[in-house]
């Protein structure tokens, strides 16, 4: 029993020496509790970084930083006497006003209120604003000044691919994986600004400043010992060339459809037009969310980036990647010749019969019809519709690894995949073994289900002109001091196709230019590989396609157009692609007709705009 008592005292003495050595260091040696209760006393201001800048390729500045203010509020601080004095030095009405503080207080929209620390009262004054109400800020305790800075752009051009950022709603601050961004925050909203976040934004800093029971500023806290500094986002410079990039967008003022220009050895995206489109400076400052709802109205859609966006049908540029393929599969050869019988499909007069390089410089449709007829009806098994299915897998399969029918994954977001029609899609709609050649004919000059997305266009015209292969389109150049690129936009990505046999392609696109349906559009000393489609258009006139490459040989320029209700290919498409061709590679033009022509051009009065 004895025992048992001095068991009991030791063990309650153990007890006691553990509590007295843990408050011993918790007040003596441990001064975390101290500071958190201190800091109950002190204001946390945040340090926004500078946001990365964005440079085109030859170092133009694109996207800048222009300094803003916030005016925050304490609301357990604030103390206000005459509501409309208020109102009237700070630029906004009693109403208003009033549900500013009903949605700041009010916790479904401000996630994280707390009447004890600063929340967003008026958002983004610029410095002329700021200095009207500066002198004001004094007589409304509880009212703090936060610098930021937004984004402006030094020229209006590029929109659809630079981007905007804003402010970050509730779903985005939900879903965040780390917690980095707080209510209130700005964040990249589309475009570059959005896929290049991460990068772009830097790091935030943070001060704590000590106040008194009134509220008034003692200095930083602990010398600022707590204090972090901000660090500035990583700069990136961008493959467009600016200059190009205006013009492109000028060639395309009052008509619906887009440019893509390609460096075709690196990928690297020169020209991105996305018509019609707005100045990106709408969307910054205060007056963003207004603009932004103006734009959304706008019923030619300027916000929609149709080079990543738009699905179209190919129409007879689609012809190039049909003779690659036809030439690997031993379908045809360049010498293959077929007449222009009109009673497969329609075409227009030109001299008959052809080979493949006369083919592509006339655009002869019935020519394909029967390369096409021949790599889909080969007669491998007897079962007509078997062997269709066969031979569509095939040509699906080279098609594939031109890059059709997936996304090209451009560093931008929601890029588009297109169509190239699997088995398994006709067999729905037809049902398996209930479908041949004849059923899907017109995938031969670029109709029926076939979709492409303009970039891919572009990028099937880089793909020729180096012989097979492509790296994938891109816009960054380089990031940060250290000029690092993505390693995706390194990689060579080589077709089923052998090299040798773009070489007669490539030599019909030539004629297409020197004697064929884009013959009138020369240009002196550049020796220009083109390729005209008229895309057929059920719901208006027909679209106008345009691709090509140049100079034939270490070609520099590979560019895809598309004009919505333009009709043919060689009238409004050709044109513009001709004149940024010789833009980018003599920097002068010396068909000021055809530019006259263009310029002068307005199609959108043929767009059918849906309710």
């Amino acid at each position: 029993m004895q025992e048992r008592r001095f068991i009991v005292q030791a063990i309650m003495i153990a007890i006691g020496l553990i509590y007295v050595i843990r408050l011993f260091f918790l007040q003596v040696l441990d001064s975390s509790y101290k500071i958190e209760a201190e800091i109950n006393a002190i204001e946390k201001v945040v340090d926004y970084p500078y946001r990365g800048l964005i440079y085109d390729r030859h170092g133009d500045l694109l996207v800048f930083n222009t300094p803003v203010f916030d005016i925050t509020i304490v609301t357990k601080e604030f103390k206000l006497a005459d509501t409309a004095l208020f109102c009237t030095r700070f630029g906004t009405t009693p109403a208003d006003f009033k549900k500013l503080m009903s949605d700041i207080k009010n916790p479904a929209k401000n996630i994280g209120y707390s009447r004890n620390k600063p929340q967003t009262l008026f958002k983004q004054l610029s410095l002329e604003d700021f200095a009207h109400v500066q002198d004001y800020m004094q007589d409304y305790p509880g009212l703090y000044t936060q610098a930021r800075t937004v984004r402006s752009y030094t020229y209006a051009s590029a929109a659809n691919a630079l981007g905007y950022i804003g402010e970050i709603g509730p779903k985005a601050l939900k879903a965040q994986e780390s917690s980095y961004y707080k209510q209130g925050d700005y964040i990249g909203q589309s475009g570059l600004e959005l896929y290049y976040e991460k990068e772009l934004r830097g790091r935030r800093g943070v001060k704590y400043i000590m106040k008194d029971v009134h509220g008034v500023l003692k200095g930083k806290y602990r010398g600022g010992a707590y204090d972090t500094i901000s660090a500035p986002g990583e700069n990136l410079i961008s493959t467009f060339d600016i200059q190009l990039q205006q013009y492109g967008e000028k060639l395309l003022q009052n008509k619906i459809g887009c440019v893509v220009a390609i460096e075709p050895q690196t990928g690297e995206i020169l020209a991105f037009v996305s018509s019609p489109s707005y100045d990106p400076n709408l969307l910054t400052g205060r007056k963003y969310s207004a603009n932004y709802h103006e734009l959304e109205k706008d019923p030619y859609k300027p916000l929609f980036n149709r080079p990543l966006m738009a699905m179209y049908p190919p129409g007879s540029i689609f012809k190039l990647a049909q003779a690659a393929v036809a030439l690997q599969e031993g379908a045809i050869t360049d010498k293959t010749r077929f007449p222009c019988d009109k009673s497969l499909v329609n075409c227009h007069q030109h001299p008959s019969p052809q080979d493949l390089r006369g083919a592509i410089q006339w655009s002869c449709n019935p020519y394909f019809y029967m390369v096409f007829k021949k790599m889909i009806s080969r007669d491998l098994v007897q079962n007509k519709f078997k062997d269709t299915e066969i031979n569509y897998d095939e040509w699906r399969r080279n098609m594939l690894t031109m890059g059709f029918g997936q996304k090209m994954l451009v560093d931008l977001p929601s890029s588009k995949s297109g169509n190239i029609p699997s088995n398994a899609y006709y067999d729905k709609i037809y049902g398996d073994l209930h479908w041949k050649f004849s059923t899907i004919y017109s995938l031969s000059i670029g109709q029926g289900e076939i979709n492409v997305v303009p970039i891919q266009m572009a990028n099937l015209a880089a793909l020729i002109a180096n012989r097979g292969w492509y790296i994938t389109p891109h816009f960054i150049k380089s990031i940060g001091k250290d000029g690092h690129v993505l390693e995706e936009y390194k990689k060579k990505h080589v077709s089923s196709v052998e090299p040798k046999y773009f070489d007669p392609i490539i030599d019909g696109m030539a004629q297409v230019v020197l004697g064929g349906t884009a013959y009138w559009l020369q240009v002196k000393d550049i020796e220009i590989c083109g390729k005209t489609g008229t895309a057929e258009n059920p719901h208006g006139d027909d679209h106008s396609v345009y691709i090509a490459f140049a100079p034939k040989q270490s070609p520099k320029i590979a560019i895809a157009v598309y004009v919505e209700n333009a009709g043919f290919g060689a009238m409004t498409a050709a044109p513009i692609a001709h004149l940024m061709i010789e833009k980018y590679l003599k920097d002068t033009i010396t068909k000021a007709p055809l530019e006259k022509m263009i310029l002068e051009k307005n199609l959108l009065h043929k767009v059918k705009i849906k309710p």
